[in-house]
């Protein structure tokens, strides 16, 4: 293996931990997120590959108020324009977007959840 092929690896197993991607396991495109306590918190992100929006519904928060932010596969925030679909559906407007892998981070401080989910936009 050369050496640049060596540092990207080690460069994305890197990004890959760092962004917390050990924290959800993927079941199709329904996400179980694990909370720090309590129960398993669904999360579904679709269309997958997005193309004008996407959507992120969240089941199992007693809250109902979560946030969101959208970053870049390097882990640059992005700003973001968001649709209120229903009290556990968000759409996210991605068109102006460039094509290419994305992450959406999911905070809810009442339920002590964390999560960041990857989608594709087309």
């Amino acid at each position: 293996m050369n050496t640049k092929k060596t540092m990207r690896f080690f460069t994305s197993f890197i990004l890959f931990f760092t962004l917390g991607f050990a924290s959800y396991a993927q079941t199709g495109d329904r996400y179980a997120g694990v909370p720090e306590q309590g129960e398993v918190k669904a999360v579904q992100i679709f269309p997958n590959p997005a193309v004008d929006f996407v959507h992120v519904k969240v089941n199992g928060f007693s809250s109902g108020a979560f946030t969101l932010s959208l970053h870049n596969i390097i882990g640059n925030e992005i700003p973001i324009e968001t649709e209120i679909v229903d009290e556990d559906e968000v759409r996210i407007w991605v068109k102006d977007l460039a094509a290419g892998y994305y992450l959406v981070a999911i905070k809810d401080e009442g339920d002590k959840f964390r999560g960041t989910y990857k989608f594709l936009k087309r």
